[in-house]
């Protein structure tokens, strides 16, 4: 094997005697805290410290420093052990680890960015590997530096599809500068793992998906240091290492036994902590040292002000889907910064996305139809402020990542969505492919911005606004076409609403958005032909959503308001709606939205028949007048 030099009796001495000291932090953090995992920590010990003393480079002094390893600790209630090795190698002092899982320490029961050293939060099984192949896709085509990715995976996670898309990502892209380490420690929190220690079985299984897979044994210092070694000198695929643990190793009495995931130890902690003492051999300060970054080669990024390349250029009442518009605004940011790329799941035709891929391939990335994949390799790529991607795909199957969604919410990701084919007015493809439910999706999520533009040109500015919004943002966008309404130098905020038709007789508000604006402006002229004024308000973004103009417009035509959506009823821009209006007096609203799940057929003959065309929005404001 080319370099490799067997680590020296006294360093593997020590590597030992770091795990243990792990194993010590973890029992005496979790006790103090009368909660957490510490078996689950013992199993992992010397992985961590194999890879925290000997393998990875990093800086202590700046832990994100962006020419660094990096590390993810996808078994997130292990982190008690990952904290140890961080106060271990001098990041904060040893005694603080004590402050584990107490309100006022971030040291908390799952790793969240609140810590300077942790990228993403881990704790939701299956998504770790996801987030590190996007960390490394970064950094094989984007940084071409030589920073490599470790990821730390348990065996019951590995029951998750999410990980095998995740695998057939970093073998497809042959992303040598990736590590998974497979953590079969045999048990998971209720019984045994359906596989329990049949190493072999994993091996094949990683290897017919295109790793090179090693199997060790997972507390043998040498054994690691040298899979380690293998795994950065092998070219051209990603490496799994396989490694046989057993939960609680070196706890006597409760190594490899049933029924101790999650509980601290309780009475035996005293008689284990003495015994993980007795096995170290040096009792002094520690010999070894972290690894500095072998380069300082991450380039400079600089990923803010992205403006469009150049301005939108439509004209009043040009026929274009906002969707399409989306592809264009892509390439014009994609124009002003380098680090714009795009991330899809195999609709790029359809979301109009393939327009970067043609402009530059290599800023789009294709994920396939593996959607949990597709979101984790992006929150991945924005970390630590490497890029500003955009994922897109049909509306509808973002729902089937909504816990990686949600969980990039807990780590402070900076990724953009773009949900196209939203809605009935989809058409034939029916009620499977019709995005219902999404505004209700990201509206959950905790410092979202989600735009809802109302034409092409109100489209490319909200993806300008989204590459500069931090937090995850949502763009909902149209399948079919619909009328530019604005001019091409109107600007727009965040947060700031459109009233786009209005006169000092109006009587009711419509609202709308997308294909309902269209018809709530439609349904304005047929009012206006019956004798009454309607005032339509576009709200641009459905979360924040702009109260104040909300609000004084339905004052001051006397307190009445239709709001109209291509979405159910439950969670959507009725709702937002409904919510900035409750505490207001003397306001009545009529919301219109799909109220059961619909059928296949043509749009127009679809946004009719679920009550959401412009007679219907007629119907309701004339009802709405008489109350």
């Amino acid at each position: 094997m080319s370099n490799y030099h067997k680590p020296e009796a006294k360093i593997v001495q020590e590597l030992k005697d770091i795990a243990n000291k792990i194993r010590i932090h973890s029992i005496t953090s979790t006790q103090a805290a009368k909660s957490g995992h510490p078996t689950s920590c013992s199993s992992i010990a010397e992985i961590l410290s194999v890879l925290f003393f000997n393998t990875m480079r990093y800086k202590v002094s700046a832990p994100k420093d962006p020419s660094s390893d990096r590390f993810v600790l996808s078994k997130g209630h292990a982190c008690p052990a990952l904290y140890a090795a961080w106060a271990e190698a001098g990041l904060f002092p040893v005694a603080d680890l004590q402050n584990l899982r107490k309100i006022d320490s971030d040291l908390e029961g799952h790793p969240t960015p609140r810590l300077n050293f942790i990228d993403v939060g881990t704790g939701s099984l299956g998504q770790g590997l996801a987030i590190a192949g996007g960390m490394a896709y970064v950094g094989k085509n984007y940084d071409k530096a030589n920073y490599r990715v470790y990821c730390l995976v348990g065996d019951g996670e590995s029951a998750e599809g999410s990980i095998w898309e995740s695998v057939h990502f970093s073998s497809y892209y042959k992303l040598d500068n990736l590590c998974v380490i497979l953590d079969v420690n045999r048990l998971g929190q209720s019984e045994e793992t359906s596989l329990g220690h049949d190493v072999e079985i994993y091996r094949k299984r990683l290897e017919a998906f295109g790793m090179h897979a090693i199997v060790v044994d997972g507390h043998d210092i040498e054994e690691l240091v040298k899979a380690f070694h293998t795994a950065a000198t092998t070219k051209g695929k990603p490496t799994a290492i396989v490694a046989k643990t057993f939960k609680g190793k070196n706890f006597p009495k409760i190594e490899n036994m049933d029924n101790w995931h999650g509980k601290p130890l309780g009475d035996n902690s005293e008689k284990i902590i003495q015994h993980l003492k007795s096995l170290i051999k040096n009792q002094g300060p520690l010999q070894i040292h972290p690894q500095k970054p072998l380069k300082d080669d991450a380039p400079l990024v600089d990923i803010t002000h992205i403006k469009l390349s150049s301005p939108p250029a439509y004209n009043i009442g040009d026929s274009v889907a906002t969707r399409v518009a989306y592809g264009t605004a892509l390439v014009k940011i994609a124009q002003n910064n380098p680090r714009v790329i795009a991330l899809d799941g195999d609709m790029k035709n359809s979301t109009y996305s393939e327009n970067l891929k043609k402009y530059d391939s290599s800023r789009y990335i294709e994920c396939f139809i593996a959607e949990q994949s597709l979101v984790g390799t992006a929150i991945g790529a924005a970390c630590r402020d490497r890029t500003v991607p955009f994922v897109s795909t049909f509306a509808t199957f973002m729902t089937r990542a909504f816990d990686q969604i949600r969980m990039g919410a807990i780590s402070q990701t900076n990724v953009n969505f773009v949900g196209s084919h939203c809605g009935v007015s989809i058409g034939e493809d029916g009620p499977s492919q019709m995005g219902l439910e999404d505004l209700a999706l990201f509206r959950s999520i905790p410092g979202s911005t989600i735009f809802y533009p109302g034409d092409a040109v109100a489209t490319e500015r909200a993806i300008e606004l989204a590459a500069n919004t931090k937090g995850i943002t949502f763009t909902r966008v149209n399948r079919p076409t619909t009328p530019v309404i604005y001019k091409n130098d109107q600007v727009f905020t965040v947060g700031k609403a459109f009233v786009v038709k209005k006169s000092d007789k109006d009587q009711v508000v419509l609202i709308g958005a997308g294909v309902t604006l269209v018809e709530a402006i439609t349904a304005s002229d047929e009012l206006a032909k019956l004798g009454i004024g309607a005032r339509v308000i576009d709200p641009f973004t459905v979360k924040p959503i702009d109260k104040e103009t909300i609000v004084n417009n339905i004052k001051e035509v006397g307190g009445r308001a239709v709001v109209v959506e291509d979405h159910y009823y439950e969670g959507g821009l009725g709702e937002a709606v409904l919510s900035t209006t409750a505490l207001e007096r003397d306001i009545i609203i009529k919301h219109i939205a799909v109220a059961k799940v619909p059928h296949s057929g043509p749009p127009n003959v679809l946004l009719d028949l679920y009550g959401l065309s412009a007679k219907h929005i007629v119907a309701a404001a004339q009802e709405i007048l008489k109350l």
